[in-house]
Order: C-alpha cells, then structure tokens, then sequence
C-alpha cells in the first residue's frame, strides 16, 4: 500500500495554505444530464453504458464550447433523464431512447419547443460527488450533498439538490455551484450547509467557502471576495459590480474596480491583485508524486477610492 493511501489532497490543500477565492472559474454554457451515479466513468460527462453514438454526441457538444455534466438524484428512472439546459434556464425530461435526436437538436441549434420543455423556477445546487475521478469527492463530496438534500428537503427550502461529476477542483472539496447565480464554493461541511443554504436563498454568496463568480478573470473573483469581506464588516449590504482588470504600472499586479451600492449609500473599493506561490497537489492522484508549485491569485490590498 501507497504511502498516500490514507492520505486526501482536500487535507493537504488546507495545510499548504491553498486558498479558495479565485478558483471559481466555469463555463456559462452548460447541459446537465441525469445519471444513475453507479454508471459513472472517470469522465465528467461520459457514463459506462452510454453507446459509442450517444458518447460522441456529448462530445461534439462539450468541443463546440457547452460543459457536459453528470447529476444524478437517487430514486429517479434510470432510462428517463432531466436535461437542464444553461443559461437558457430550461430543463427537459427525455427518454433514453430520444436523447440521441434531442442532442442532435441542439447541436444543430434547432427549435426546442416540441419537446416540452420547462421554466427553470427554483436555483440548482451540483455537489461533487464523482468518487471515480477523486476520492476525496467521494469522502467529503457526499456526505455534504447527503446534509444539503437533507436540509432542503426538512425545511422546504427553494432549491433543487443533485449530484455531479467533476466540478473541478477535486482538492477543494466538498465543491458546490450554484446555478444560475454561477456562484462556486468549496471546502462545505456538512455543518456549513445550512448558513451556506440561508445565505443563497437570500441571494448572498456564503464568504466562508466562497471561490467566486464563475464568470469573473480569477483576479476579479479575489476583488468581489475582498469587497465582500470589507463591506461586511461594516455591516453593510450591498449590490456590486466589478470592473475591468487594469495594469498597475509595470509591476505583474491589476488593480480591479469594484462598485457597491446599498439601499442607503454608494461607494467603490480598488482592490490591487496580483500572485503568489503555492506548493500544493491538484488531485489525489498527485499524491505519491508529491506537490508542485502553482500561481494563485490574491488581493495585495484594497482600499476605497
């Protein structure tokens, strides 16, 4: 037996000081697929009983610029599949037999309508389950998706709960996204899922496993965090936007804008942004082989302008 059996890169990420903010990056272009989860591969969107036609459909999808990913819910029909399609906000319930036609469809970009589709109405919360890609997904991943659909379901809560295959970040698990917000989390224990839930359902990030918005440069994600912080530590709620990365004289660092405005007051923060090193494994699959040294994004400062 390895020496890193025992060991999680979850864990070692915590002690290598790897941090969260600025690891949020996703596409916005998205189709989900339901599951069953025991049919997963190492794949984050090819199944083991998919056929080879099924497969390369899904993978002309995911090369024309749409992430493809698994969820499953236990207790759903195994040949009747929920599709969510994003940003679009719709979801479809589709037959095994049909999904080759509805893939077709939609790589074609045809109409939609005929197959029934529906408004998504209440936000998508994807918890990293896929034990096949990393073990830690499997350790931390589910018993947090067990806590959020438990939570949800006790208190009526206006989300739906599925797991997912790869969200990346396997070192940051347990890791959450949130859609359609594009809100990405990592580190969530089972103890953090209900404020993390109270928050969202307020439309506020959770800061203390918040990695960012998805659509946001890594820098930017650092400044909205680092804005966040700052105004709540004021106490003060607020609308952001964030600007723009701007070169800070001939240094490596960026300086990014970030506007906020509350119910009574307005303002804006610059945040300086620039790297540091960090000595970490990406998977546990790095573990025998042991870390490297990767470039992460920080905020240097921020102060309002």
């Amino acid at each position: 037996m390895s020496a890193s059996a025992h060991r999680f890169c979850a864990v070692d990420g915590i002690e290598a000081g790897d941090p969260l903010a600025g690891t949020a990056t996703h596409a916005e272009s998205n189709l989900l697929i339901s599951w069953p989860r025991p049919k997963w591969s190492r794949s984050l969107r090819i199944a083991r009983d998919m056929d080879d036609d099924l497969a390369s459909r899904v993978n002309r999808l995911a090369a024309s610029g749409r992430r493809v990913n698994l969820i499953h819910q236990r207790g759903r029909p195994a040949l009747r599949h929920r599709l969510y399609l994003l940003p679009e906000g719709r979801s479809f319930d589709v037959e095994r037999r049909d999904l080759p036609a509805f893939l077709e469809a939609l790589e074609s970009g045809n109409d939609l309508s005929g197959w029934a589709g529906t408004a998504m109405t209440a936000s998508l919360v994807l918890c990293c389950t896929h034990g096949r890609k990393d073990k830690c997904c499997a350790k931390f991943g589910y018993a947090t998706y067990q806590e959020l659909a438990r939570t949800v379901a006790d208190r009526d809560l206006p989300f739906e709960v599925w797991e997912s295959s790869h969200l990346g970040g396997c070192r940051l698990a347990a890791s959450i996204m949130v859609f359609p917000s594009m809100r990405k989390y990592g580190r969530v224990a089972p103890e953090q899922v209900l404020p993390f839930l109270q928050h969202e359902a307020d439309g506020l990030p959770y800061l203390p496993c918040y990695r960012g918005q998805s659509l946001l440069t890594p820098a930017q994600q650092c400044a909205e965090i680092s804005a966040l912080e700052w105004l709540s530590d004021r106490n003060i709620r607020a609308a952001l936007s964030v600007g723009p990365e701007a070169s800070c004289d001939d240094s490596k660092e960026v300086a990014v804008q970030v506007d906020w405005a509350s119910n009574d007051d307005s303002g804006a923060l610059t945040a300086r942004c620039g790297t540091m090193e960090v000595v970490r494994v990406d998977t546990c699959a790095d573990l025998d082989e042991g870390p490297t040294a990767s470039l992460c994004w920080v905020v240097k400062n921020i102060r309002p302008l």
